[in-house]
């Protein structure tokens, strides 16, 4: 009997040997994809803010966030392995947003990969009264991509990197001038204090996270070992329609609900694209991907839609008189009530049949008006709205006659 109990122990503890070096080994080479020696697998730090993810608060946390990015993370994956970023760095955008398309701070940062609005211009994503970009699933990992190559570029290493990304590339700069070293165990030192507390917590954030979500043994063990397998199964398809196109008659071709629709397109300010652009990528689910090609089709547009901020002493009437516009189709597409009193500063979308614009061939500029709200009206872009009127600057004035038509 006491043979029987030796040996049992000896394999329990055979057992505990080879899952602590599997461990090990897998924690390692998440540490060496942000150029981190295994040697920081001994961090404090590190092993206390796994040990915080994994209690009952922080894990349904972890597990609602990988839910709720569960249509999301194929494409992402997808984008950071086909740049040659690690595609740990996924769990990055974890920390920043919670993998959500909506999230938005106080200092203005938006999206997935919370870009403030000058970063993400600088890396190509578009702003403006259309669309934000920095919250296009696609289009925003991208922009991440483009930024954290650069900064990799510039300092080395892929957890540099990361932590310019939190706290600056000048805030980084002078940390390491200020510590002479680029060693994450000083960088992130509590009692040096190089850098702030944000960031010294944010990096083994990032790696507490990329930890869990590579544990299989934990994924299986809480019974979501269905988020092994996203890395090749996509959800998602990107799809081109038309410029001004209603996602709502997108959503009615492929039956689906608008509100799910809207779920994968959070960067569309309104329920159409651009109208400024002849076509524009949204997302559709990929099994309707066989729906689309087979049943949606470019309809002539209606309506080309514009943007107006109401201004002192306006009403519906006579923002519908200066758009030639019956007033009652103002309060269609803005969801109002007849009666409602307009604020001063609201905007509202005016939707103007394409044959009036097509009739109209000069437009005499009214108080508040600008080269580009004029040319965003007349579907034109602000060069060639100059060229057709031989403007050398952007400088109007009030009752003057410009060419707007062709």
């Amino acid at each position: 009997m006491r043979i029987i109990v030796l040996l049992l122990l000896l394999l329990c503890g055979a057992q505990a040997v080879l899952t602590f070096e599997s461990n090990n080994k897998r924690e390692g080479a998440v540490l060496k994809s942000f150029d981190i020696s295994a040697e920081f697998l001994g961090d404090k730090g590190l092993r206390q803010s796994i040990q915080d993810y994994k209690n009952t608060l922080a894990h349904q946390h972890f597990f609602k966030a990988m839910d709720e990015a569960y249509m999301y993370i194929p494409m992402i994956k997808e984008v950071l392995s086909s740049s040659g970023v690690p595609t740990e760095l996924l769990f990055l955008a974890m920390a920043e947003s919670n993998f959500s398309l909506r999230a938005f701070s106080d200092k203005k940062a938006s999206g997935l990969w919370q870009f403030i609005p000058e970063t993400a211009l600088k890396n190509g994503l578009r702003i403006d009264n259309y669309v934000d970009e920095r919250r296009d699933l696609v289009k925003s990992t991208q922009a991440a991509v483009r930024y954290l190559e650069g900064l990799h570029n510039k300092f080395g290493k892929w957890y540099l990197a990361a932590l310019a990304y939190n706290c600056g590339e000048g805030r980084l700069q002078r940390a390491i001038k200020e510590a002479k070293s680029d060693d994450l165990a000083v960088l992130i030192d509590s009692q040096r204090r190089y850098l702030p507390k944000e960031t010294r917590l944010y990096m083994r954030k990032i790696l507490a996270l990329a930890i869990i979500g590579s544990d299989e043994n934990y994924l299986i063990t809480h019974e979501y070992d269905f988020l092994l397998n996203r890395a090749s199964a996509f959800s998602i398809a990107s799809v081109q329609i038309a410029g001004g196109e209603r996602l709502s008659r997108v959503a009615r071709v492929l039956k689906l609900p608008a509100k799910e629709l809207e779920k994968y397109n959070r960067h569309l300010k309104y329920d159409f694209t651009p109208p400024d652009l002849e076509g524009y990528a949204i997302y559709i689910p990929y099994a309707k991907l066989a729906d689309f090609k087979r049943d949606y089709t470019s309809e002539p547009l209606r309506h080309s839609h514009t943007l107006h901020t109401v201004k002192q002493g306006e009403s519906l009437s006579s923002i519908g008189r200066r758009y030639k516009v019956d007033f009652q189709k103002i309060v269609d597409f803005n969801h109002l009530s007849n009666n409602k009193t307009l604020s001063l500063g609201q905007r509202l979308i005016i939707p103007i049949p394409h044959p009036t614009i097509e009739r109209e061939t000069h437009y005499i500029v009214q108080a508040g008006d600008t080269l580009a709200s004029i040319a965003n009206h007349f579907q034109l872009t602000i060069a060639k709205l100059k060229a057709m009127n031989n403007l050398k600057n952007s400088l109007i004035r009030i009752g003057d006659r410009l060419h707007v038509y062709d």
